[in-house]
């Protein structure tokens, strides 16, 4: 019995004349484009993340001052 006899190179031929070259470029096309729309889908959440941490970091800044500004003036009136 050899490795691989006649029975079985024929039926693994079959199989293989089954699988449409098409579907297989459109599989892994869509794998790619569903990996680079998880890269973007990351980027823009990583993005939206960092601003809306800057925009706290500038608002809380901004309240500082504003409440520094008003002790200060009441400090001087009194």
């Amino acid at each position: 019995m050899t490795f691989l006899d006649q029975a079985l190179a024929e039926r693994i031929t079959a199989e293989a004349r089954q699988h449409d070259v098409r579907r297989t470029v459109f599989a892994v096309l869509r794998a790619l484009l569903t990996a680079a729309a998880a890269v973007l889908f990351a980027l823009g959440w990583g993005a939206c993340k960092a601003l809306a941490g800057l925009w706290f970091i500038a608002a809380w800044v901004g309240a500082a001052v504003k409440v520094g500004w008003q002790e200060a003036r009441t400090d001087r009136t009194a």
